[in-house]
This record gives structure tokens, sequence and C-alpha cells, in this order.
């Protein structure tokens, strides 16, 4: 029931919300596929120095998926791979998925961010990121981030 209702929604803003012309800055099909982990995490191993990166709806965190029918897969993938700048054991949620954008590889046209918090011991307030599963880039560790050891 839950993806019927997200296919319904997701369809809705298609005809009312998505422009032609996608605003996604960091799209790049020609990154590579991640390595995996043996713990099935990313092997990540660039440090973004875009303070944007992932923290703007514009510049989100592209971790293409093969079929979009795993949602989070690859999301979940590259957030385990995170830790606080100290080496914190990082605590993630997805908060709601925003911001239509166009996409030949959504089955409907158009594709959705997902919106996660993420929080560790001592950050004062939450960080949120924006993650995209429809299109692929470079996968780099954001501007506050470190890499779980």
């Amino acid at each position: 029931m839950k993806k019927i209702i997200t296919l319904l929604y997701l369809a809705l803003l298609t005809v009312s919300c998505v422009s032609t012309k996608s605003t996604l800055k960091n799209v790049d099909d020609n990154a590579p596929i991640p390595l995996l982990s043996t713990d099935n995490t990313f092997v990540i191993t660039e440090f973004s120095t875009d303070k944007r990166y992932g923290y703007d709806k514009d510049y989100p965190i592209n971790v293409f998926y093969y079929s979009t029918r795993n949602e989070t897969i690859n999301q979940e993938r590259f957030l385990n791979a995170l830790a606080g700048p100290k080496g914190q054991k990082i605590t993630f949620k997805k908060l709601e998925s925003c911001c239509p954008f166009p996409s030949k590889r959504s089955e409907m046209g158009a594709g959705l961010l997902d919106v996660y918090e993420i929080d560790w011991e001592g950050l004062k307030i939450p960080i949120t990121l924006y993650m995209n599963i429809y299109e692929k880039g470079y996968l780099k560790v954001p501007v506050g981030f470190g890499l779980k050891k």
C-alpha cells in the first residue's frame, strides 16, 4: 500500500511540478560503480571540499542503484561507511522524500530525493543530507564527516 501511495504521489508531482530540466548539478554518468567492503558498506576514498555536497538539494549524494525497487540499499551502504569527524558512530533516519526532478532512470520519468537526518553523540543539531537513488555521481565523504574505521 505504501508503494502505491508513493507512486501516486510521484505521478502527481511529475504532472504538476517537475520541470523538463534537472536542477541537479553533480550528476556524472561516468562515475564508477562503488566497491563494497566486507561489511557491505561502500568503499569511499575521497573527501568532498564542496560544502554543498549532500547538504544542498541541487548537490545530492548520488547513490545510483540498478533497480530502484530496493530504495534504500545504497543509501544505507553509503551512510554506514560514514562516521562523525572524530570517528563517532553515526545514526540516521529517513525523514521524507522531496524535490522532484526529471529522470530517465525512473519508470515515471521523474525521481525524488530522500532526506536523511544524521546524528552522533556530541552533535548539537542533527545534520540533514539529500540523497538520490536515480542518478550516478562520484561518492565522497561530505564536509564535516569522517569514515568509519
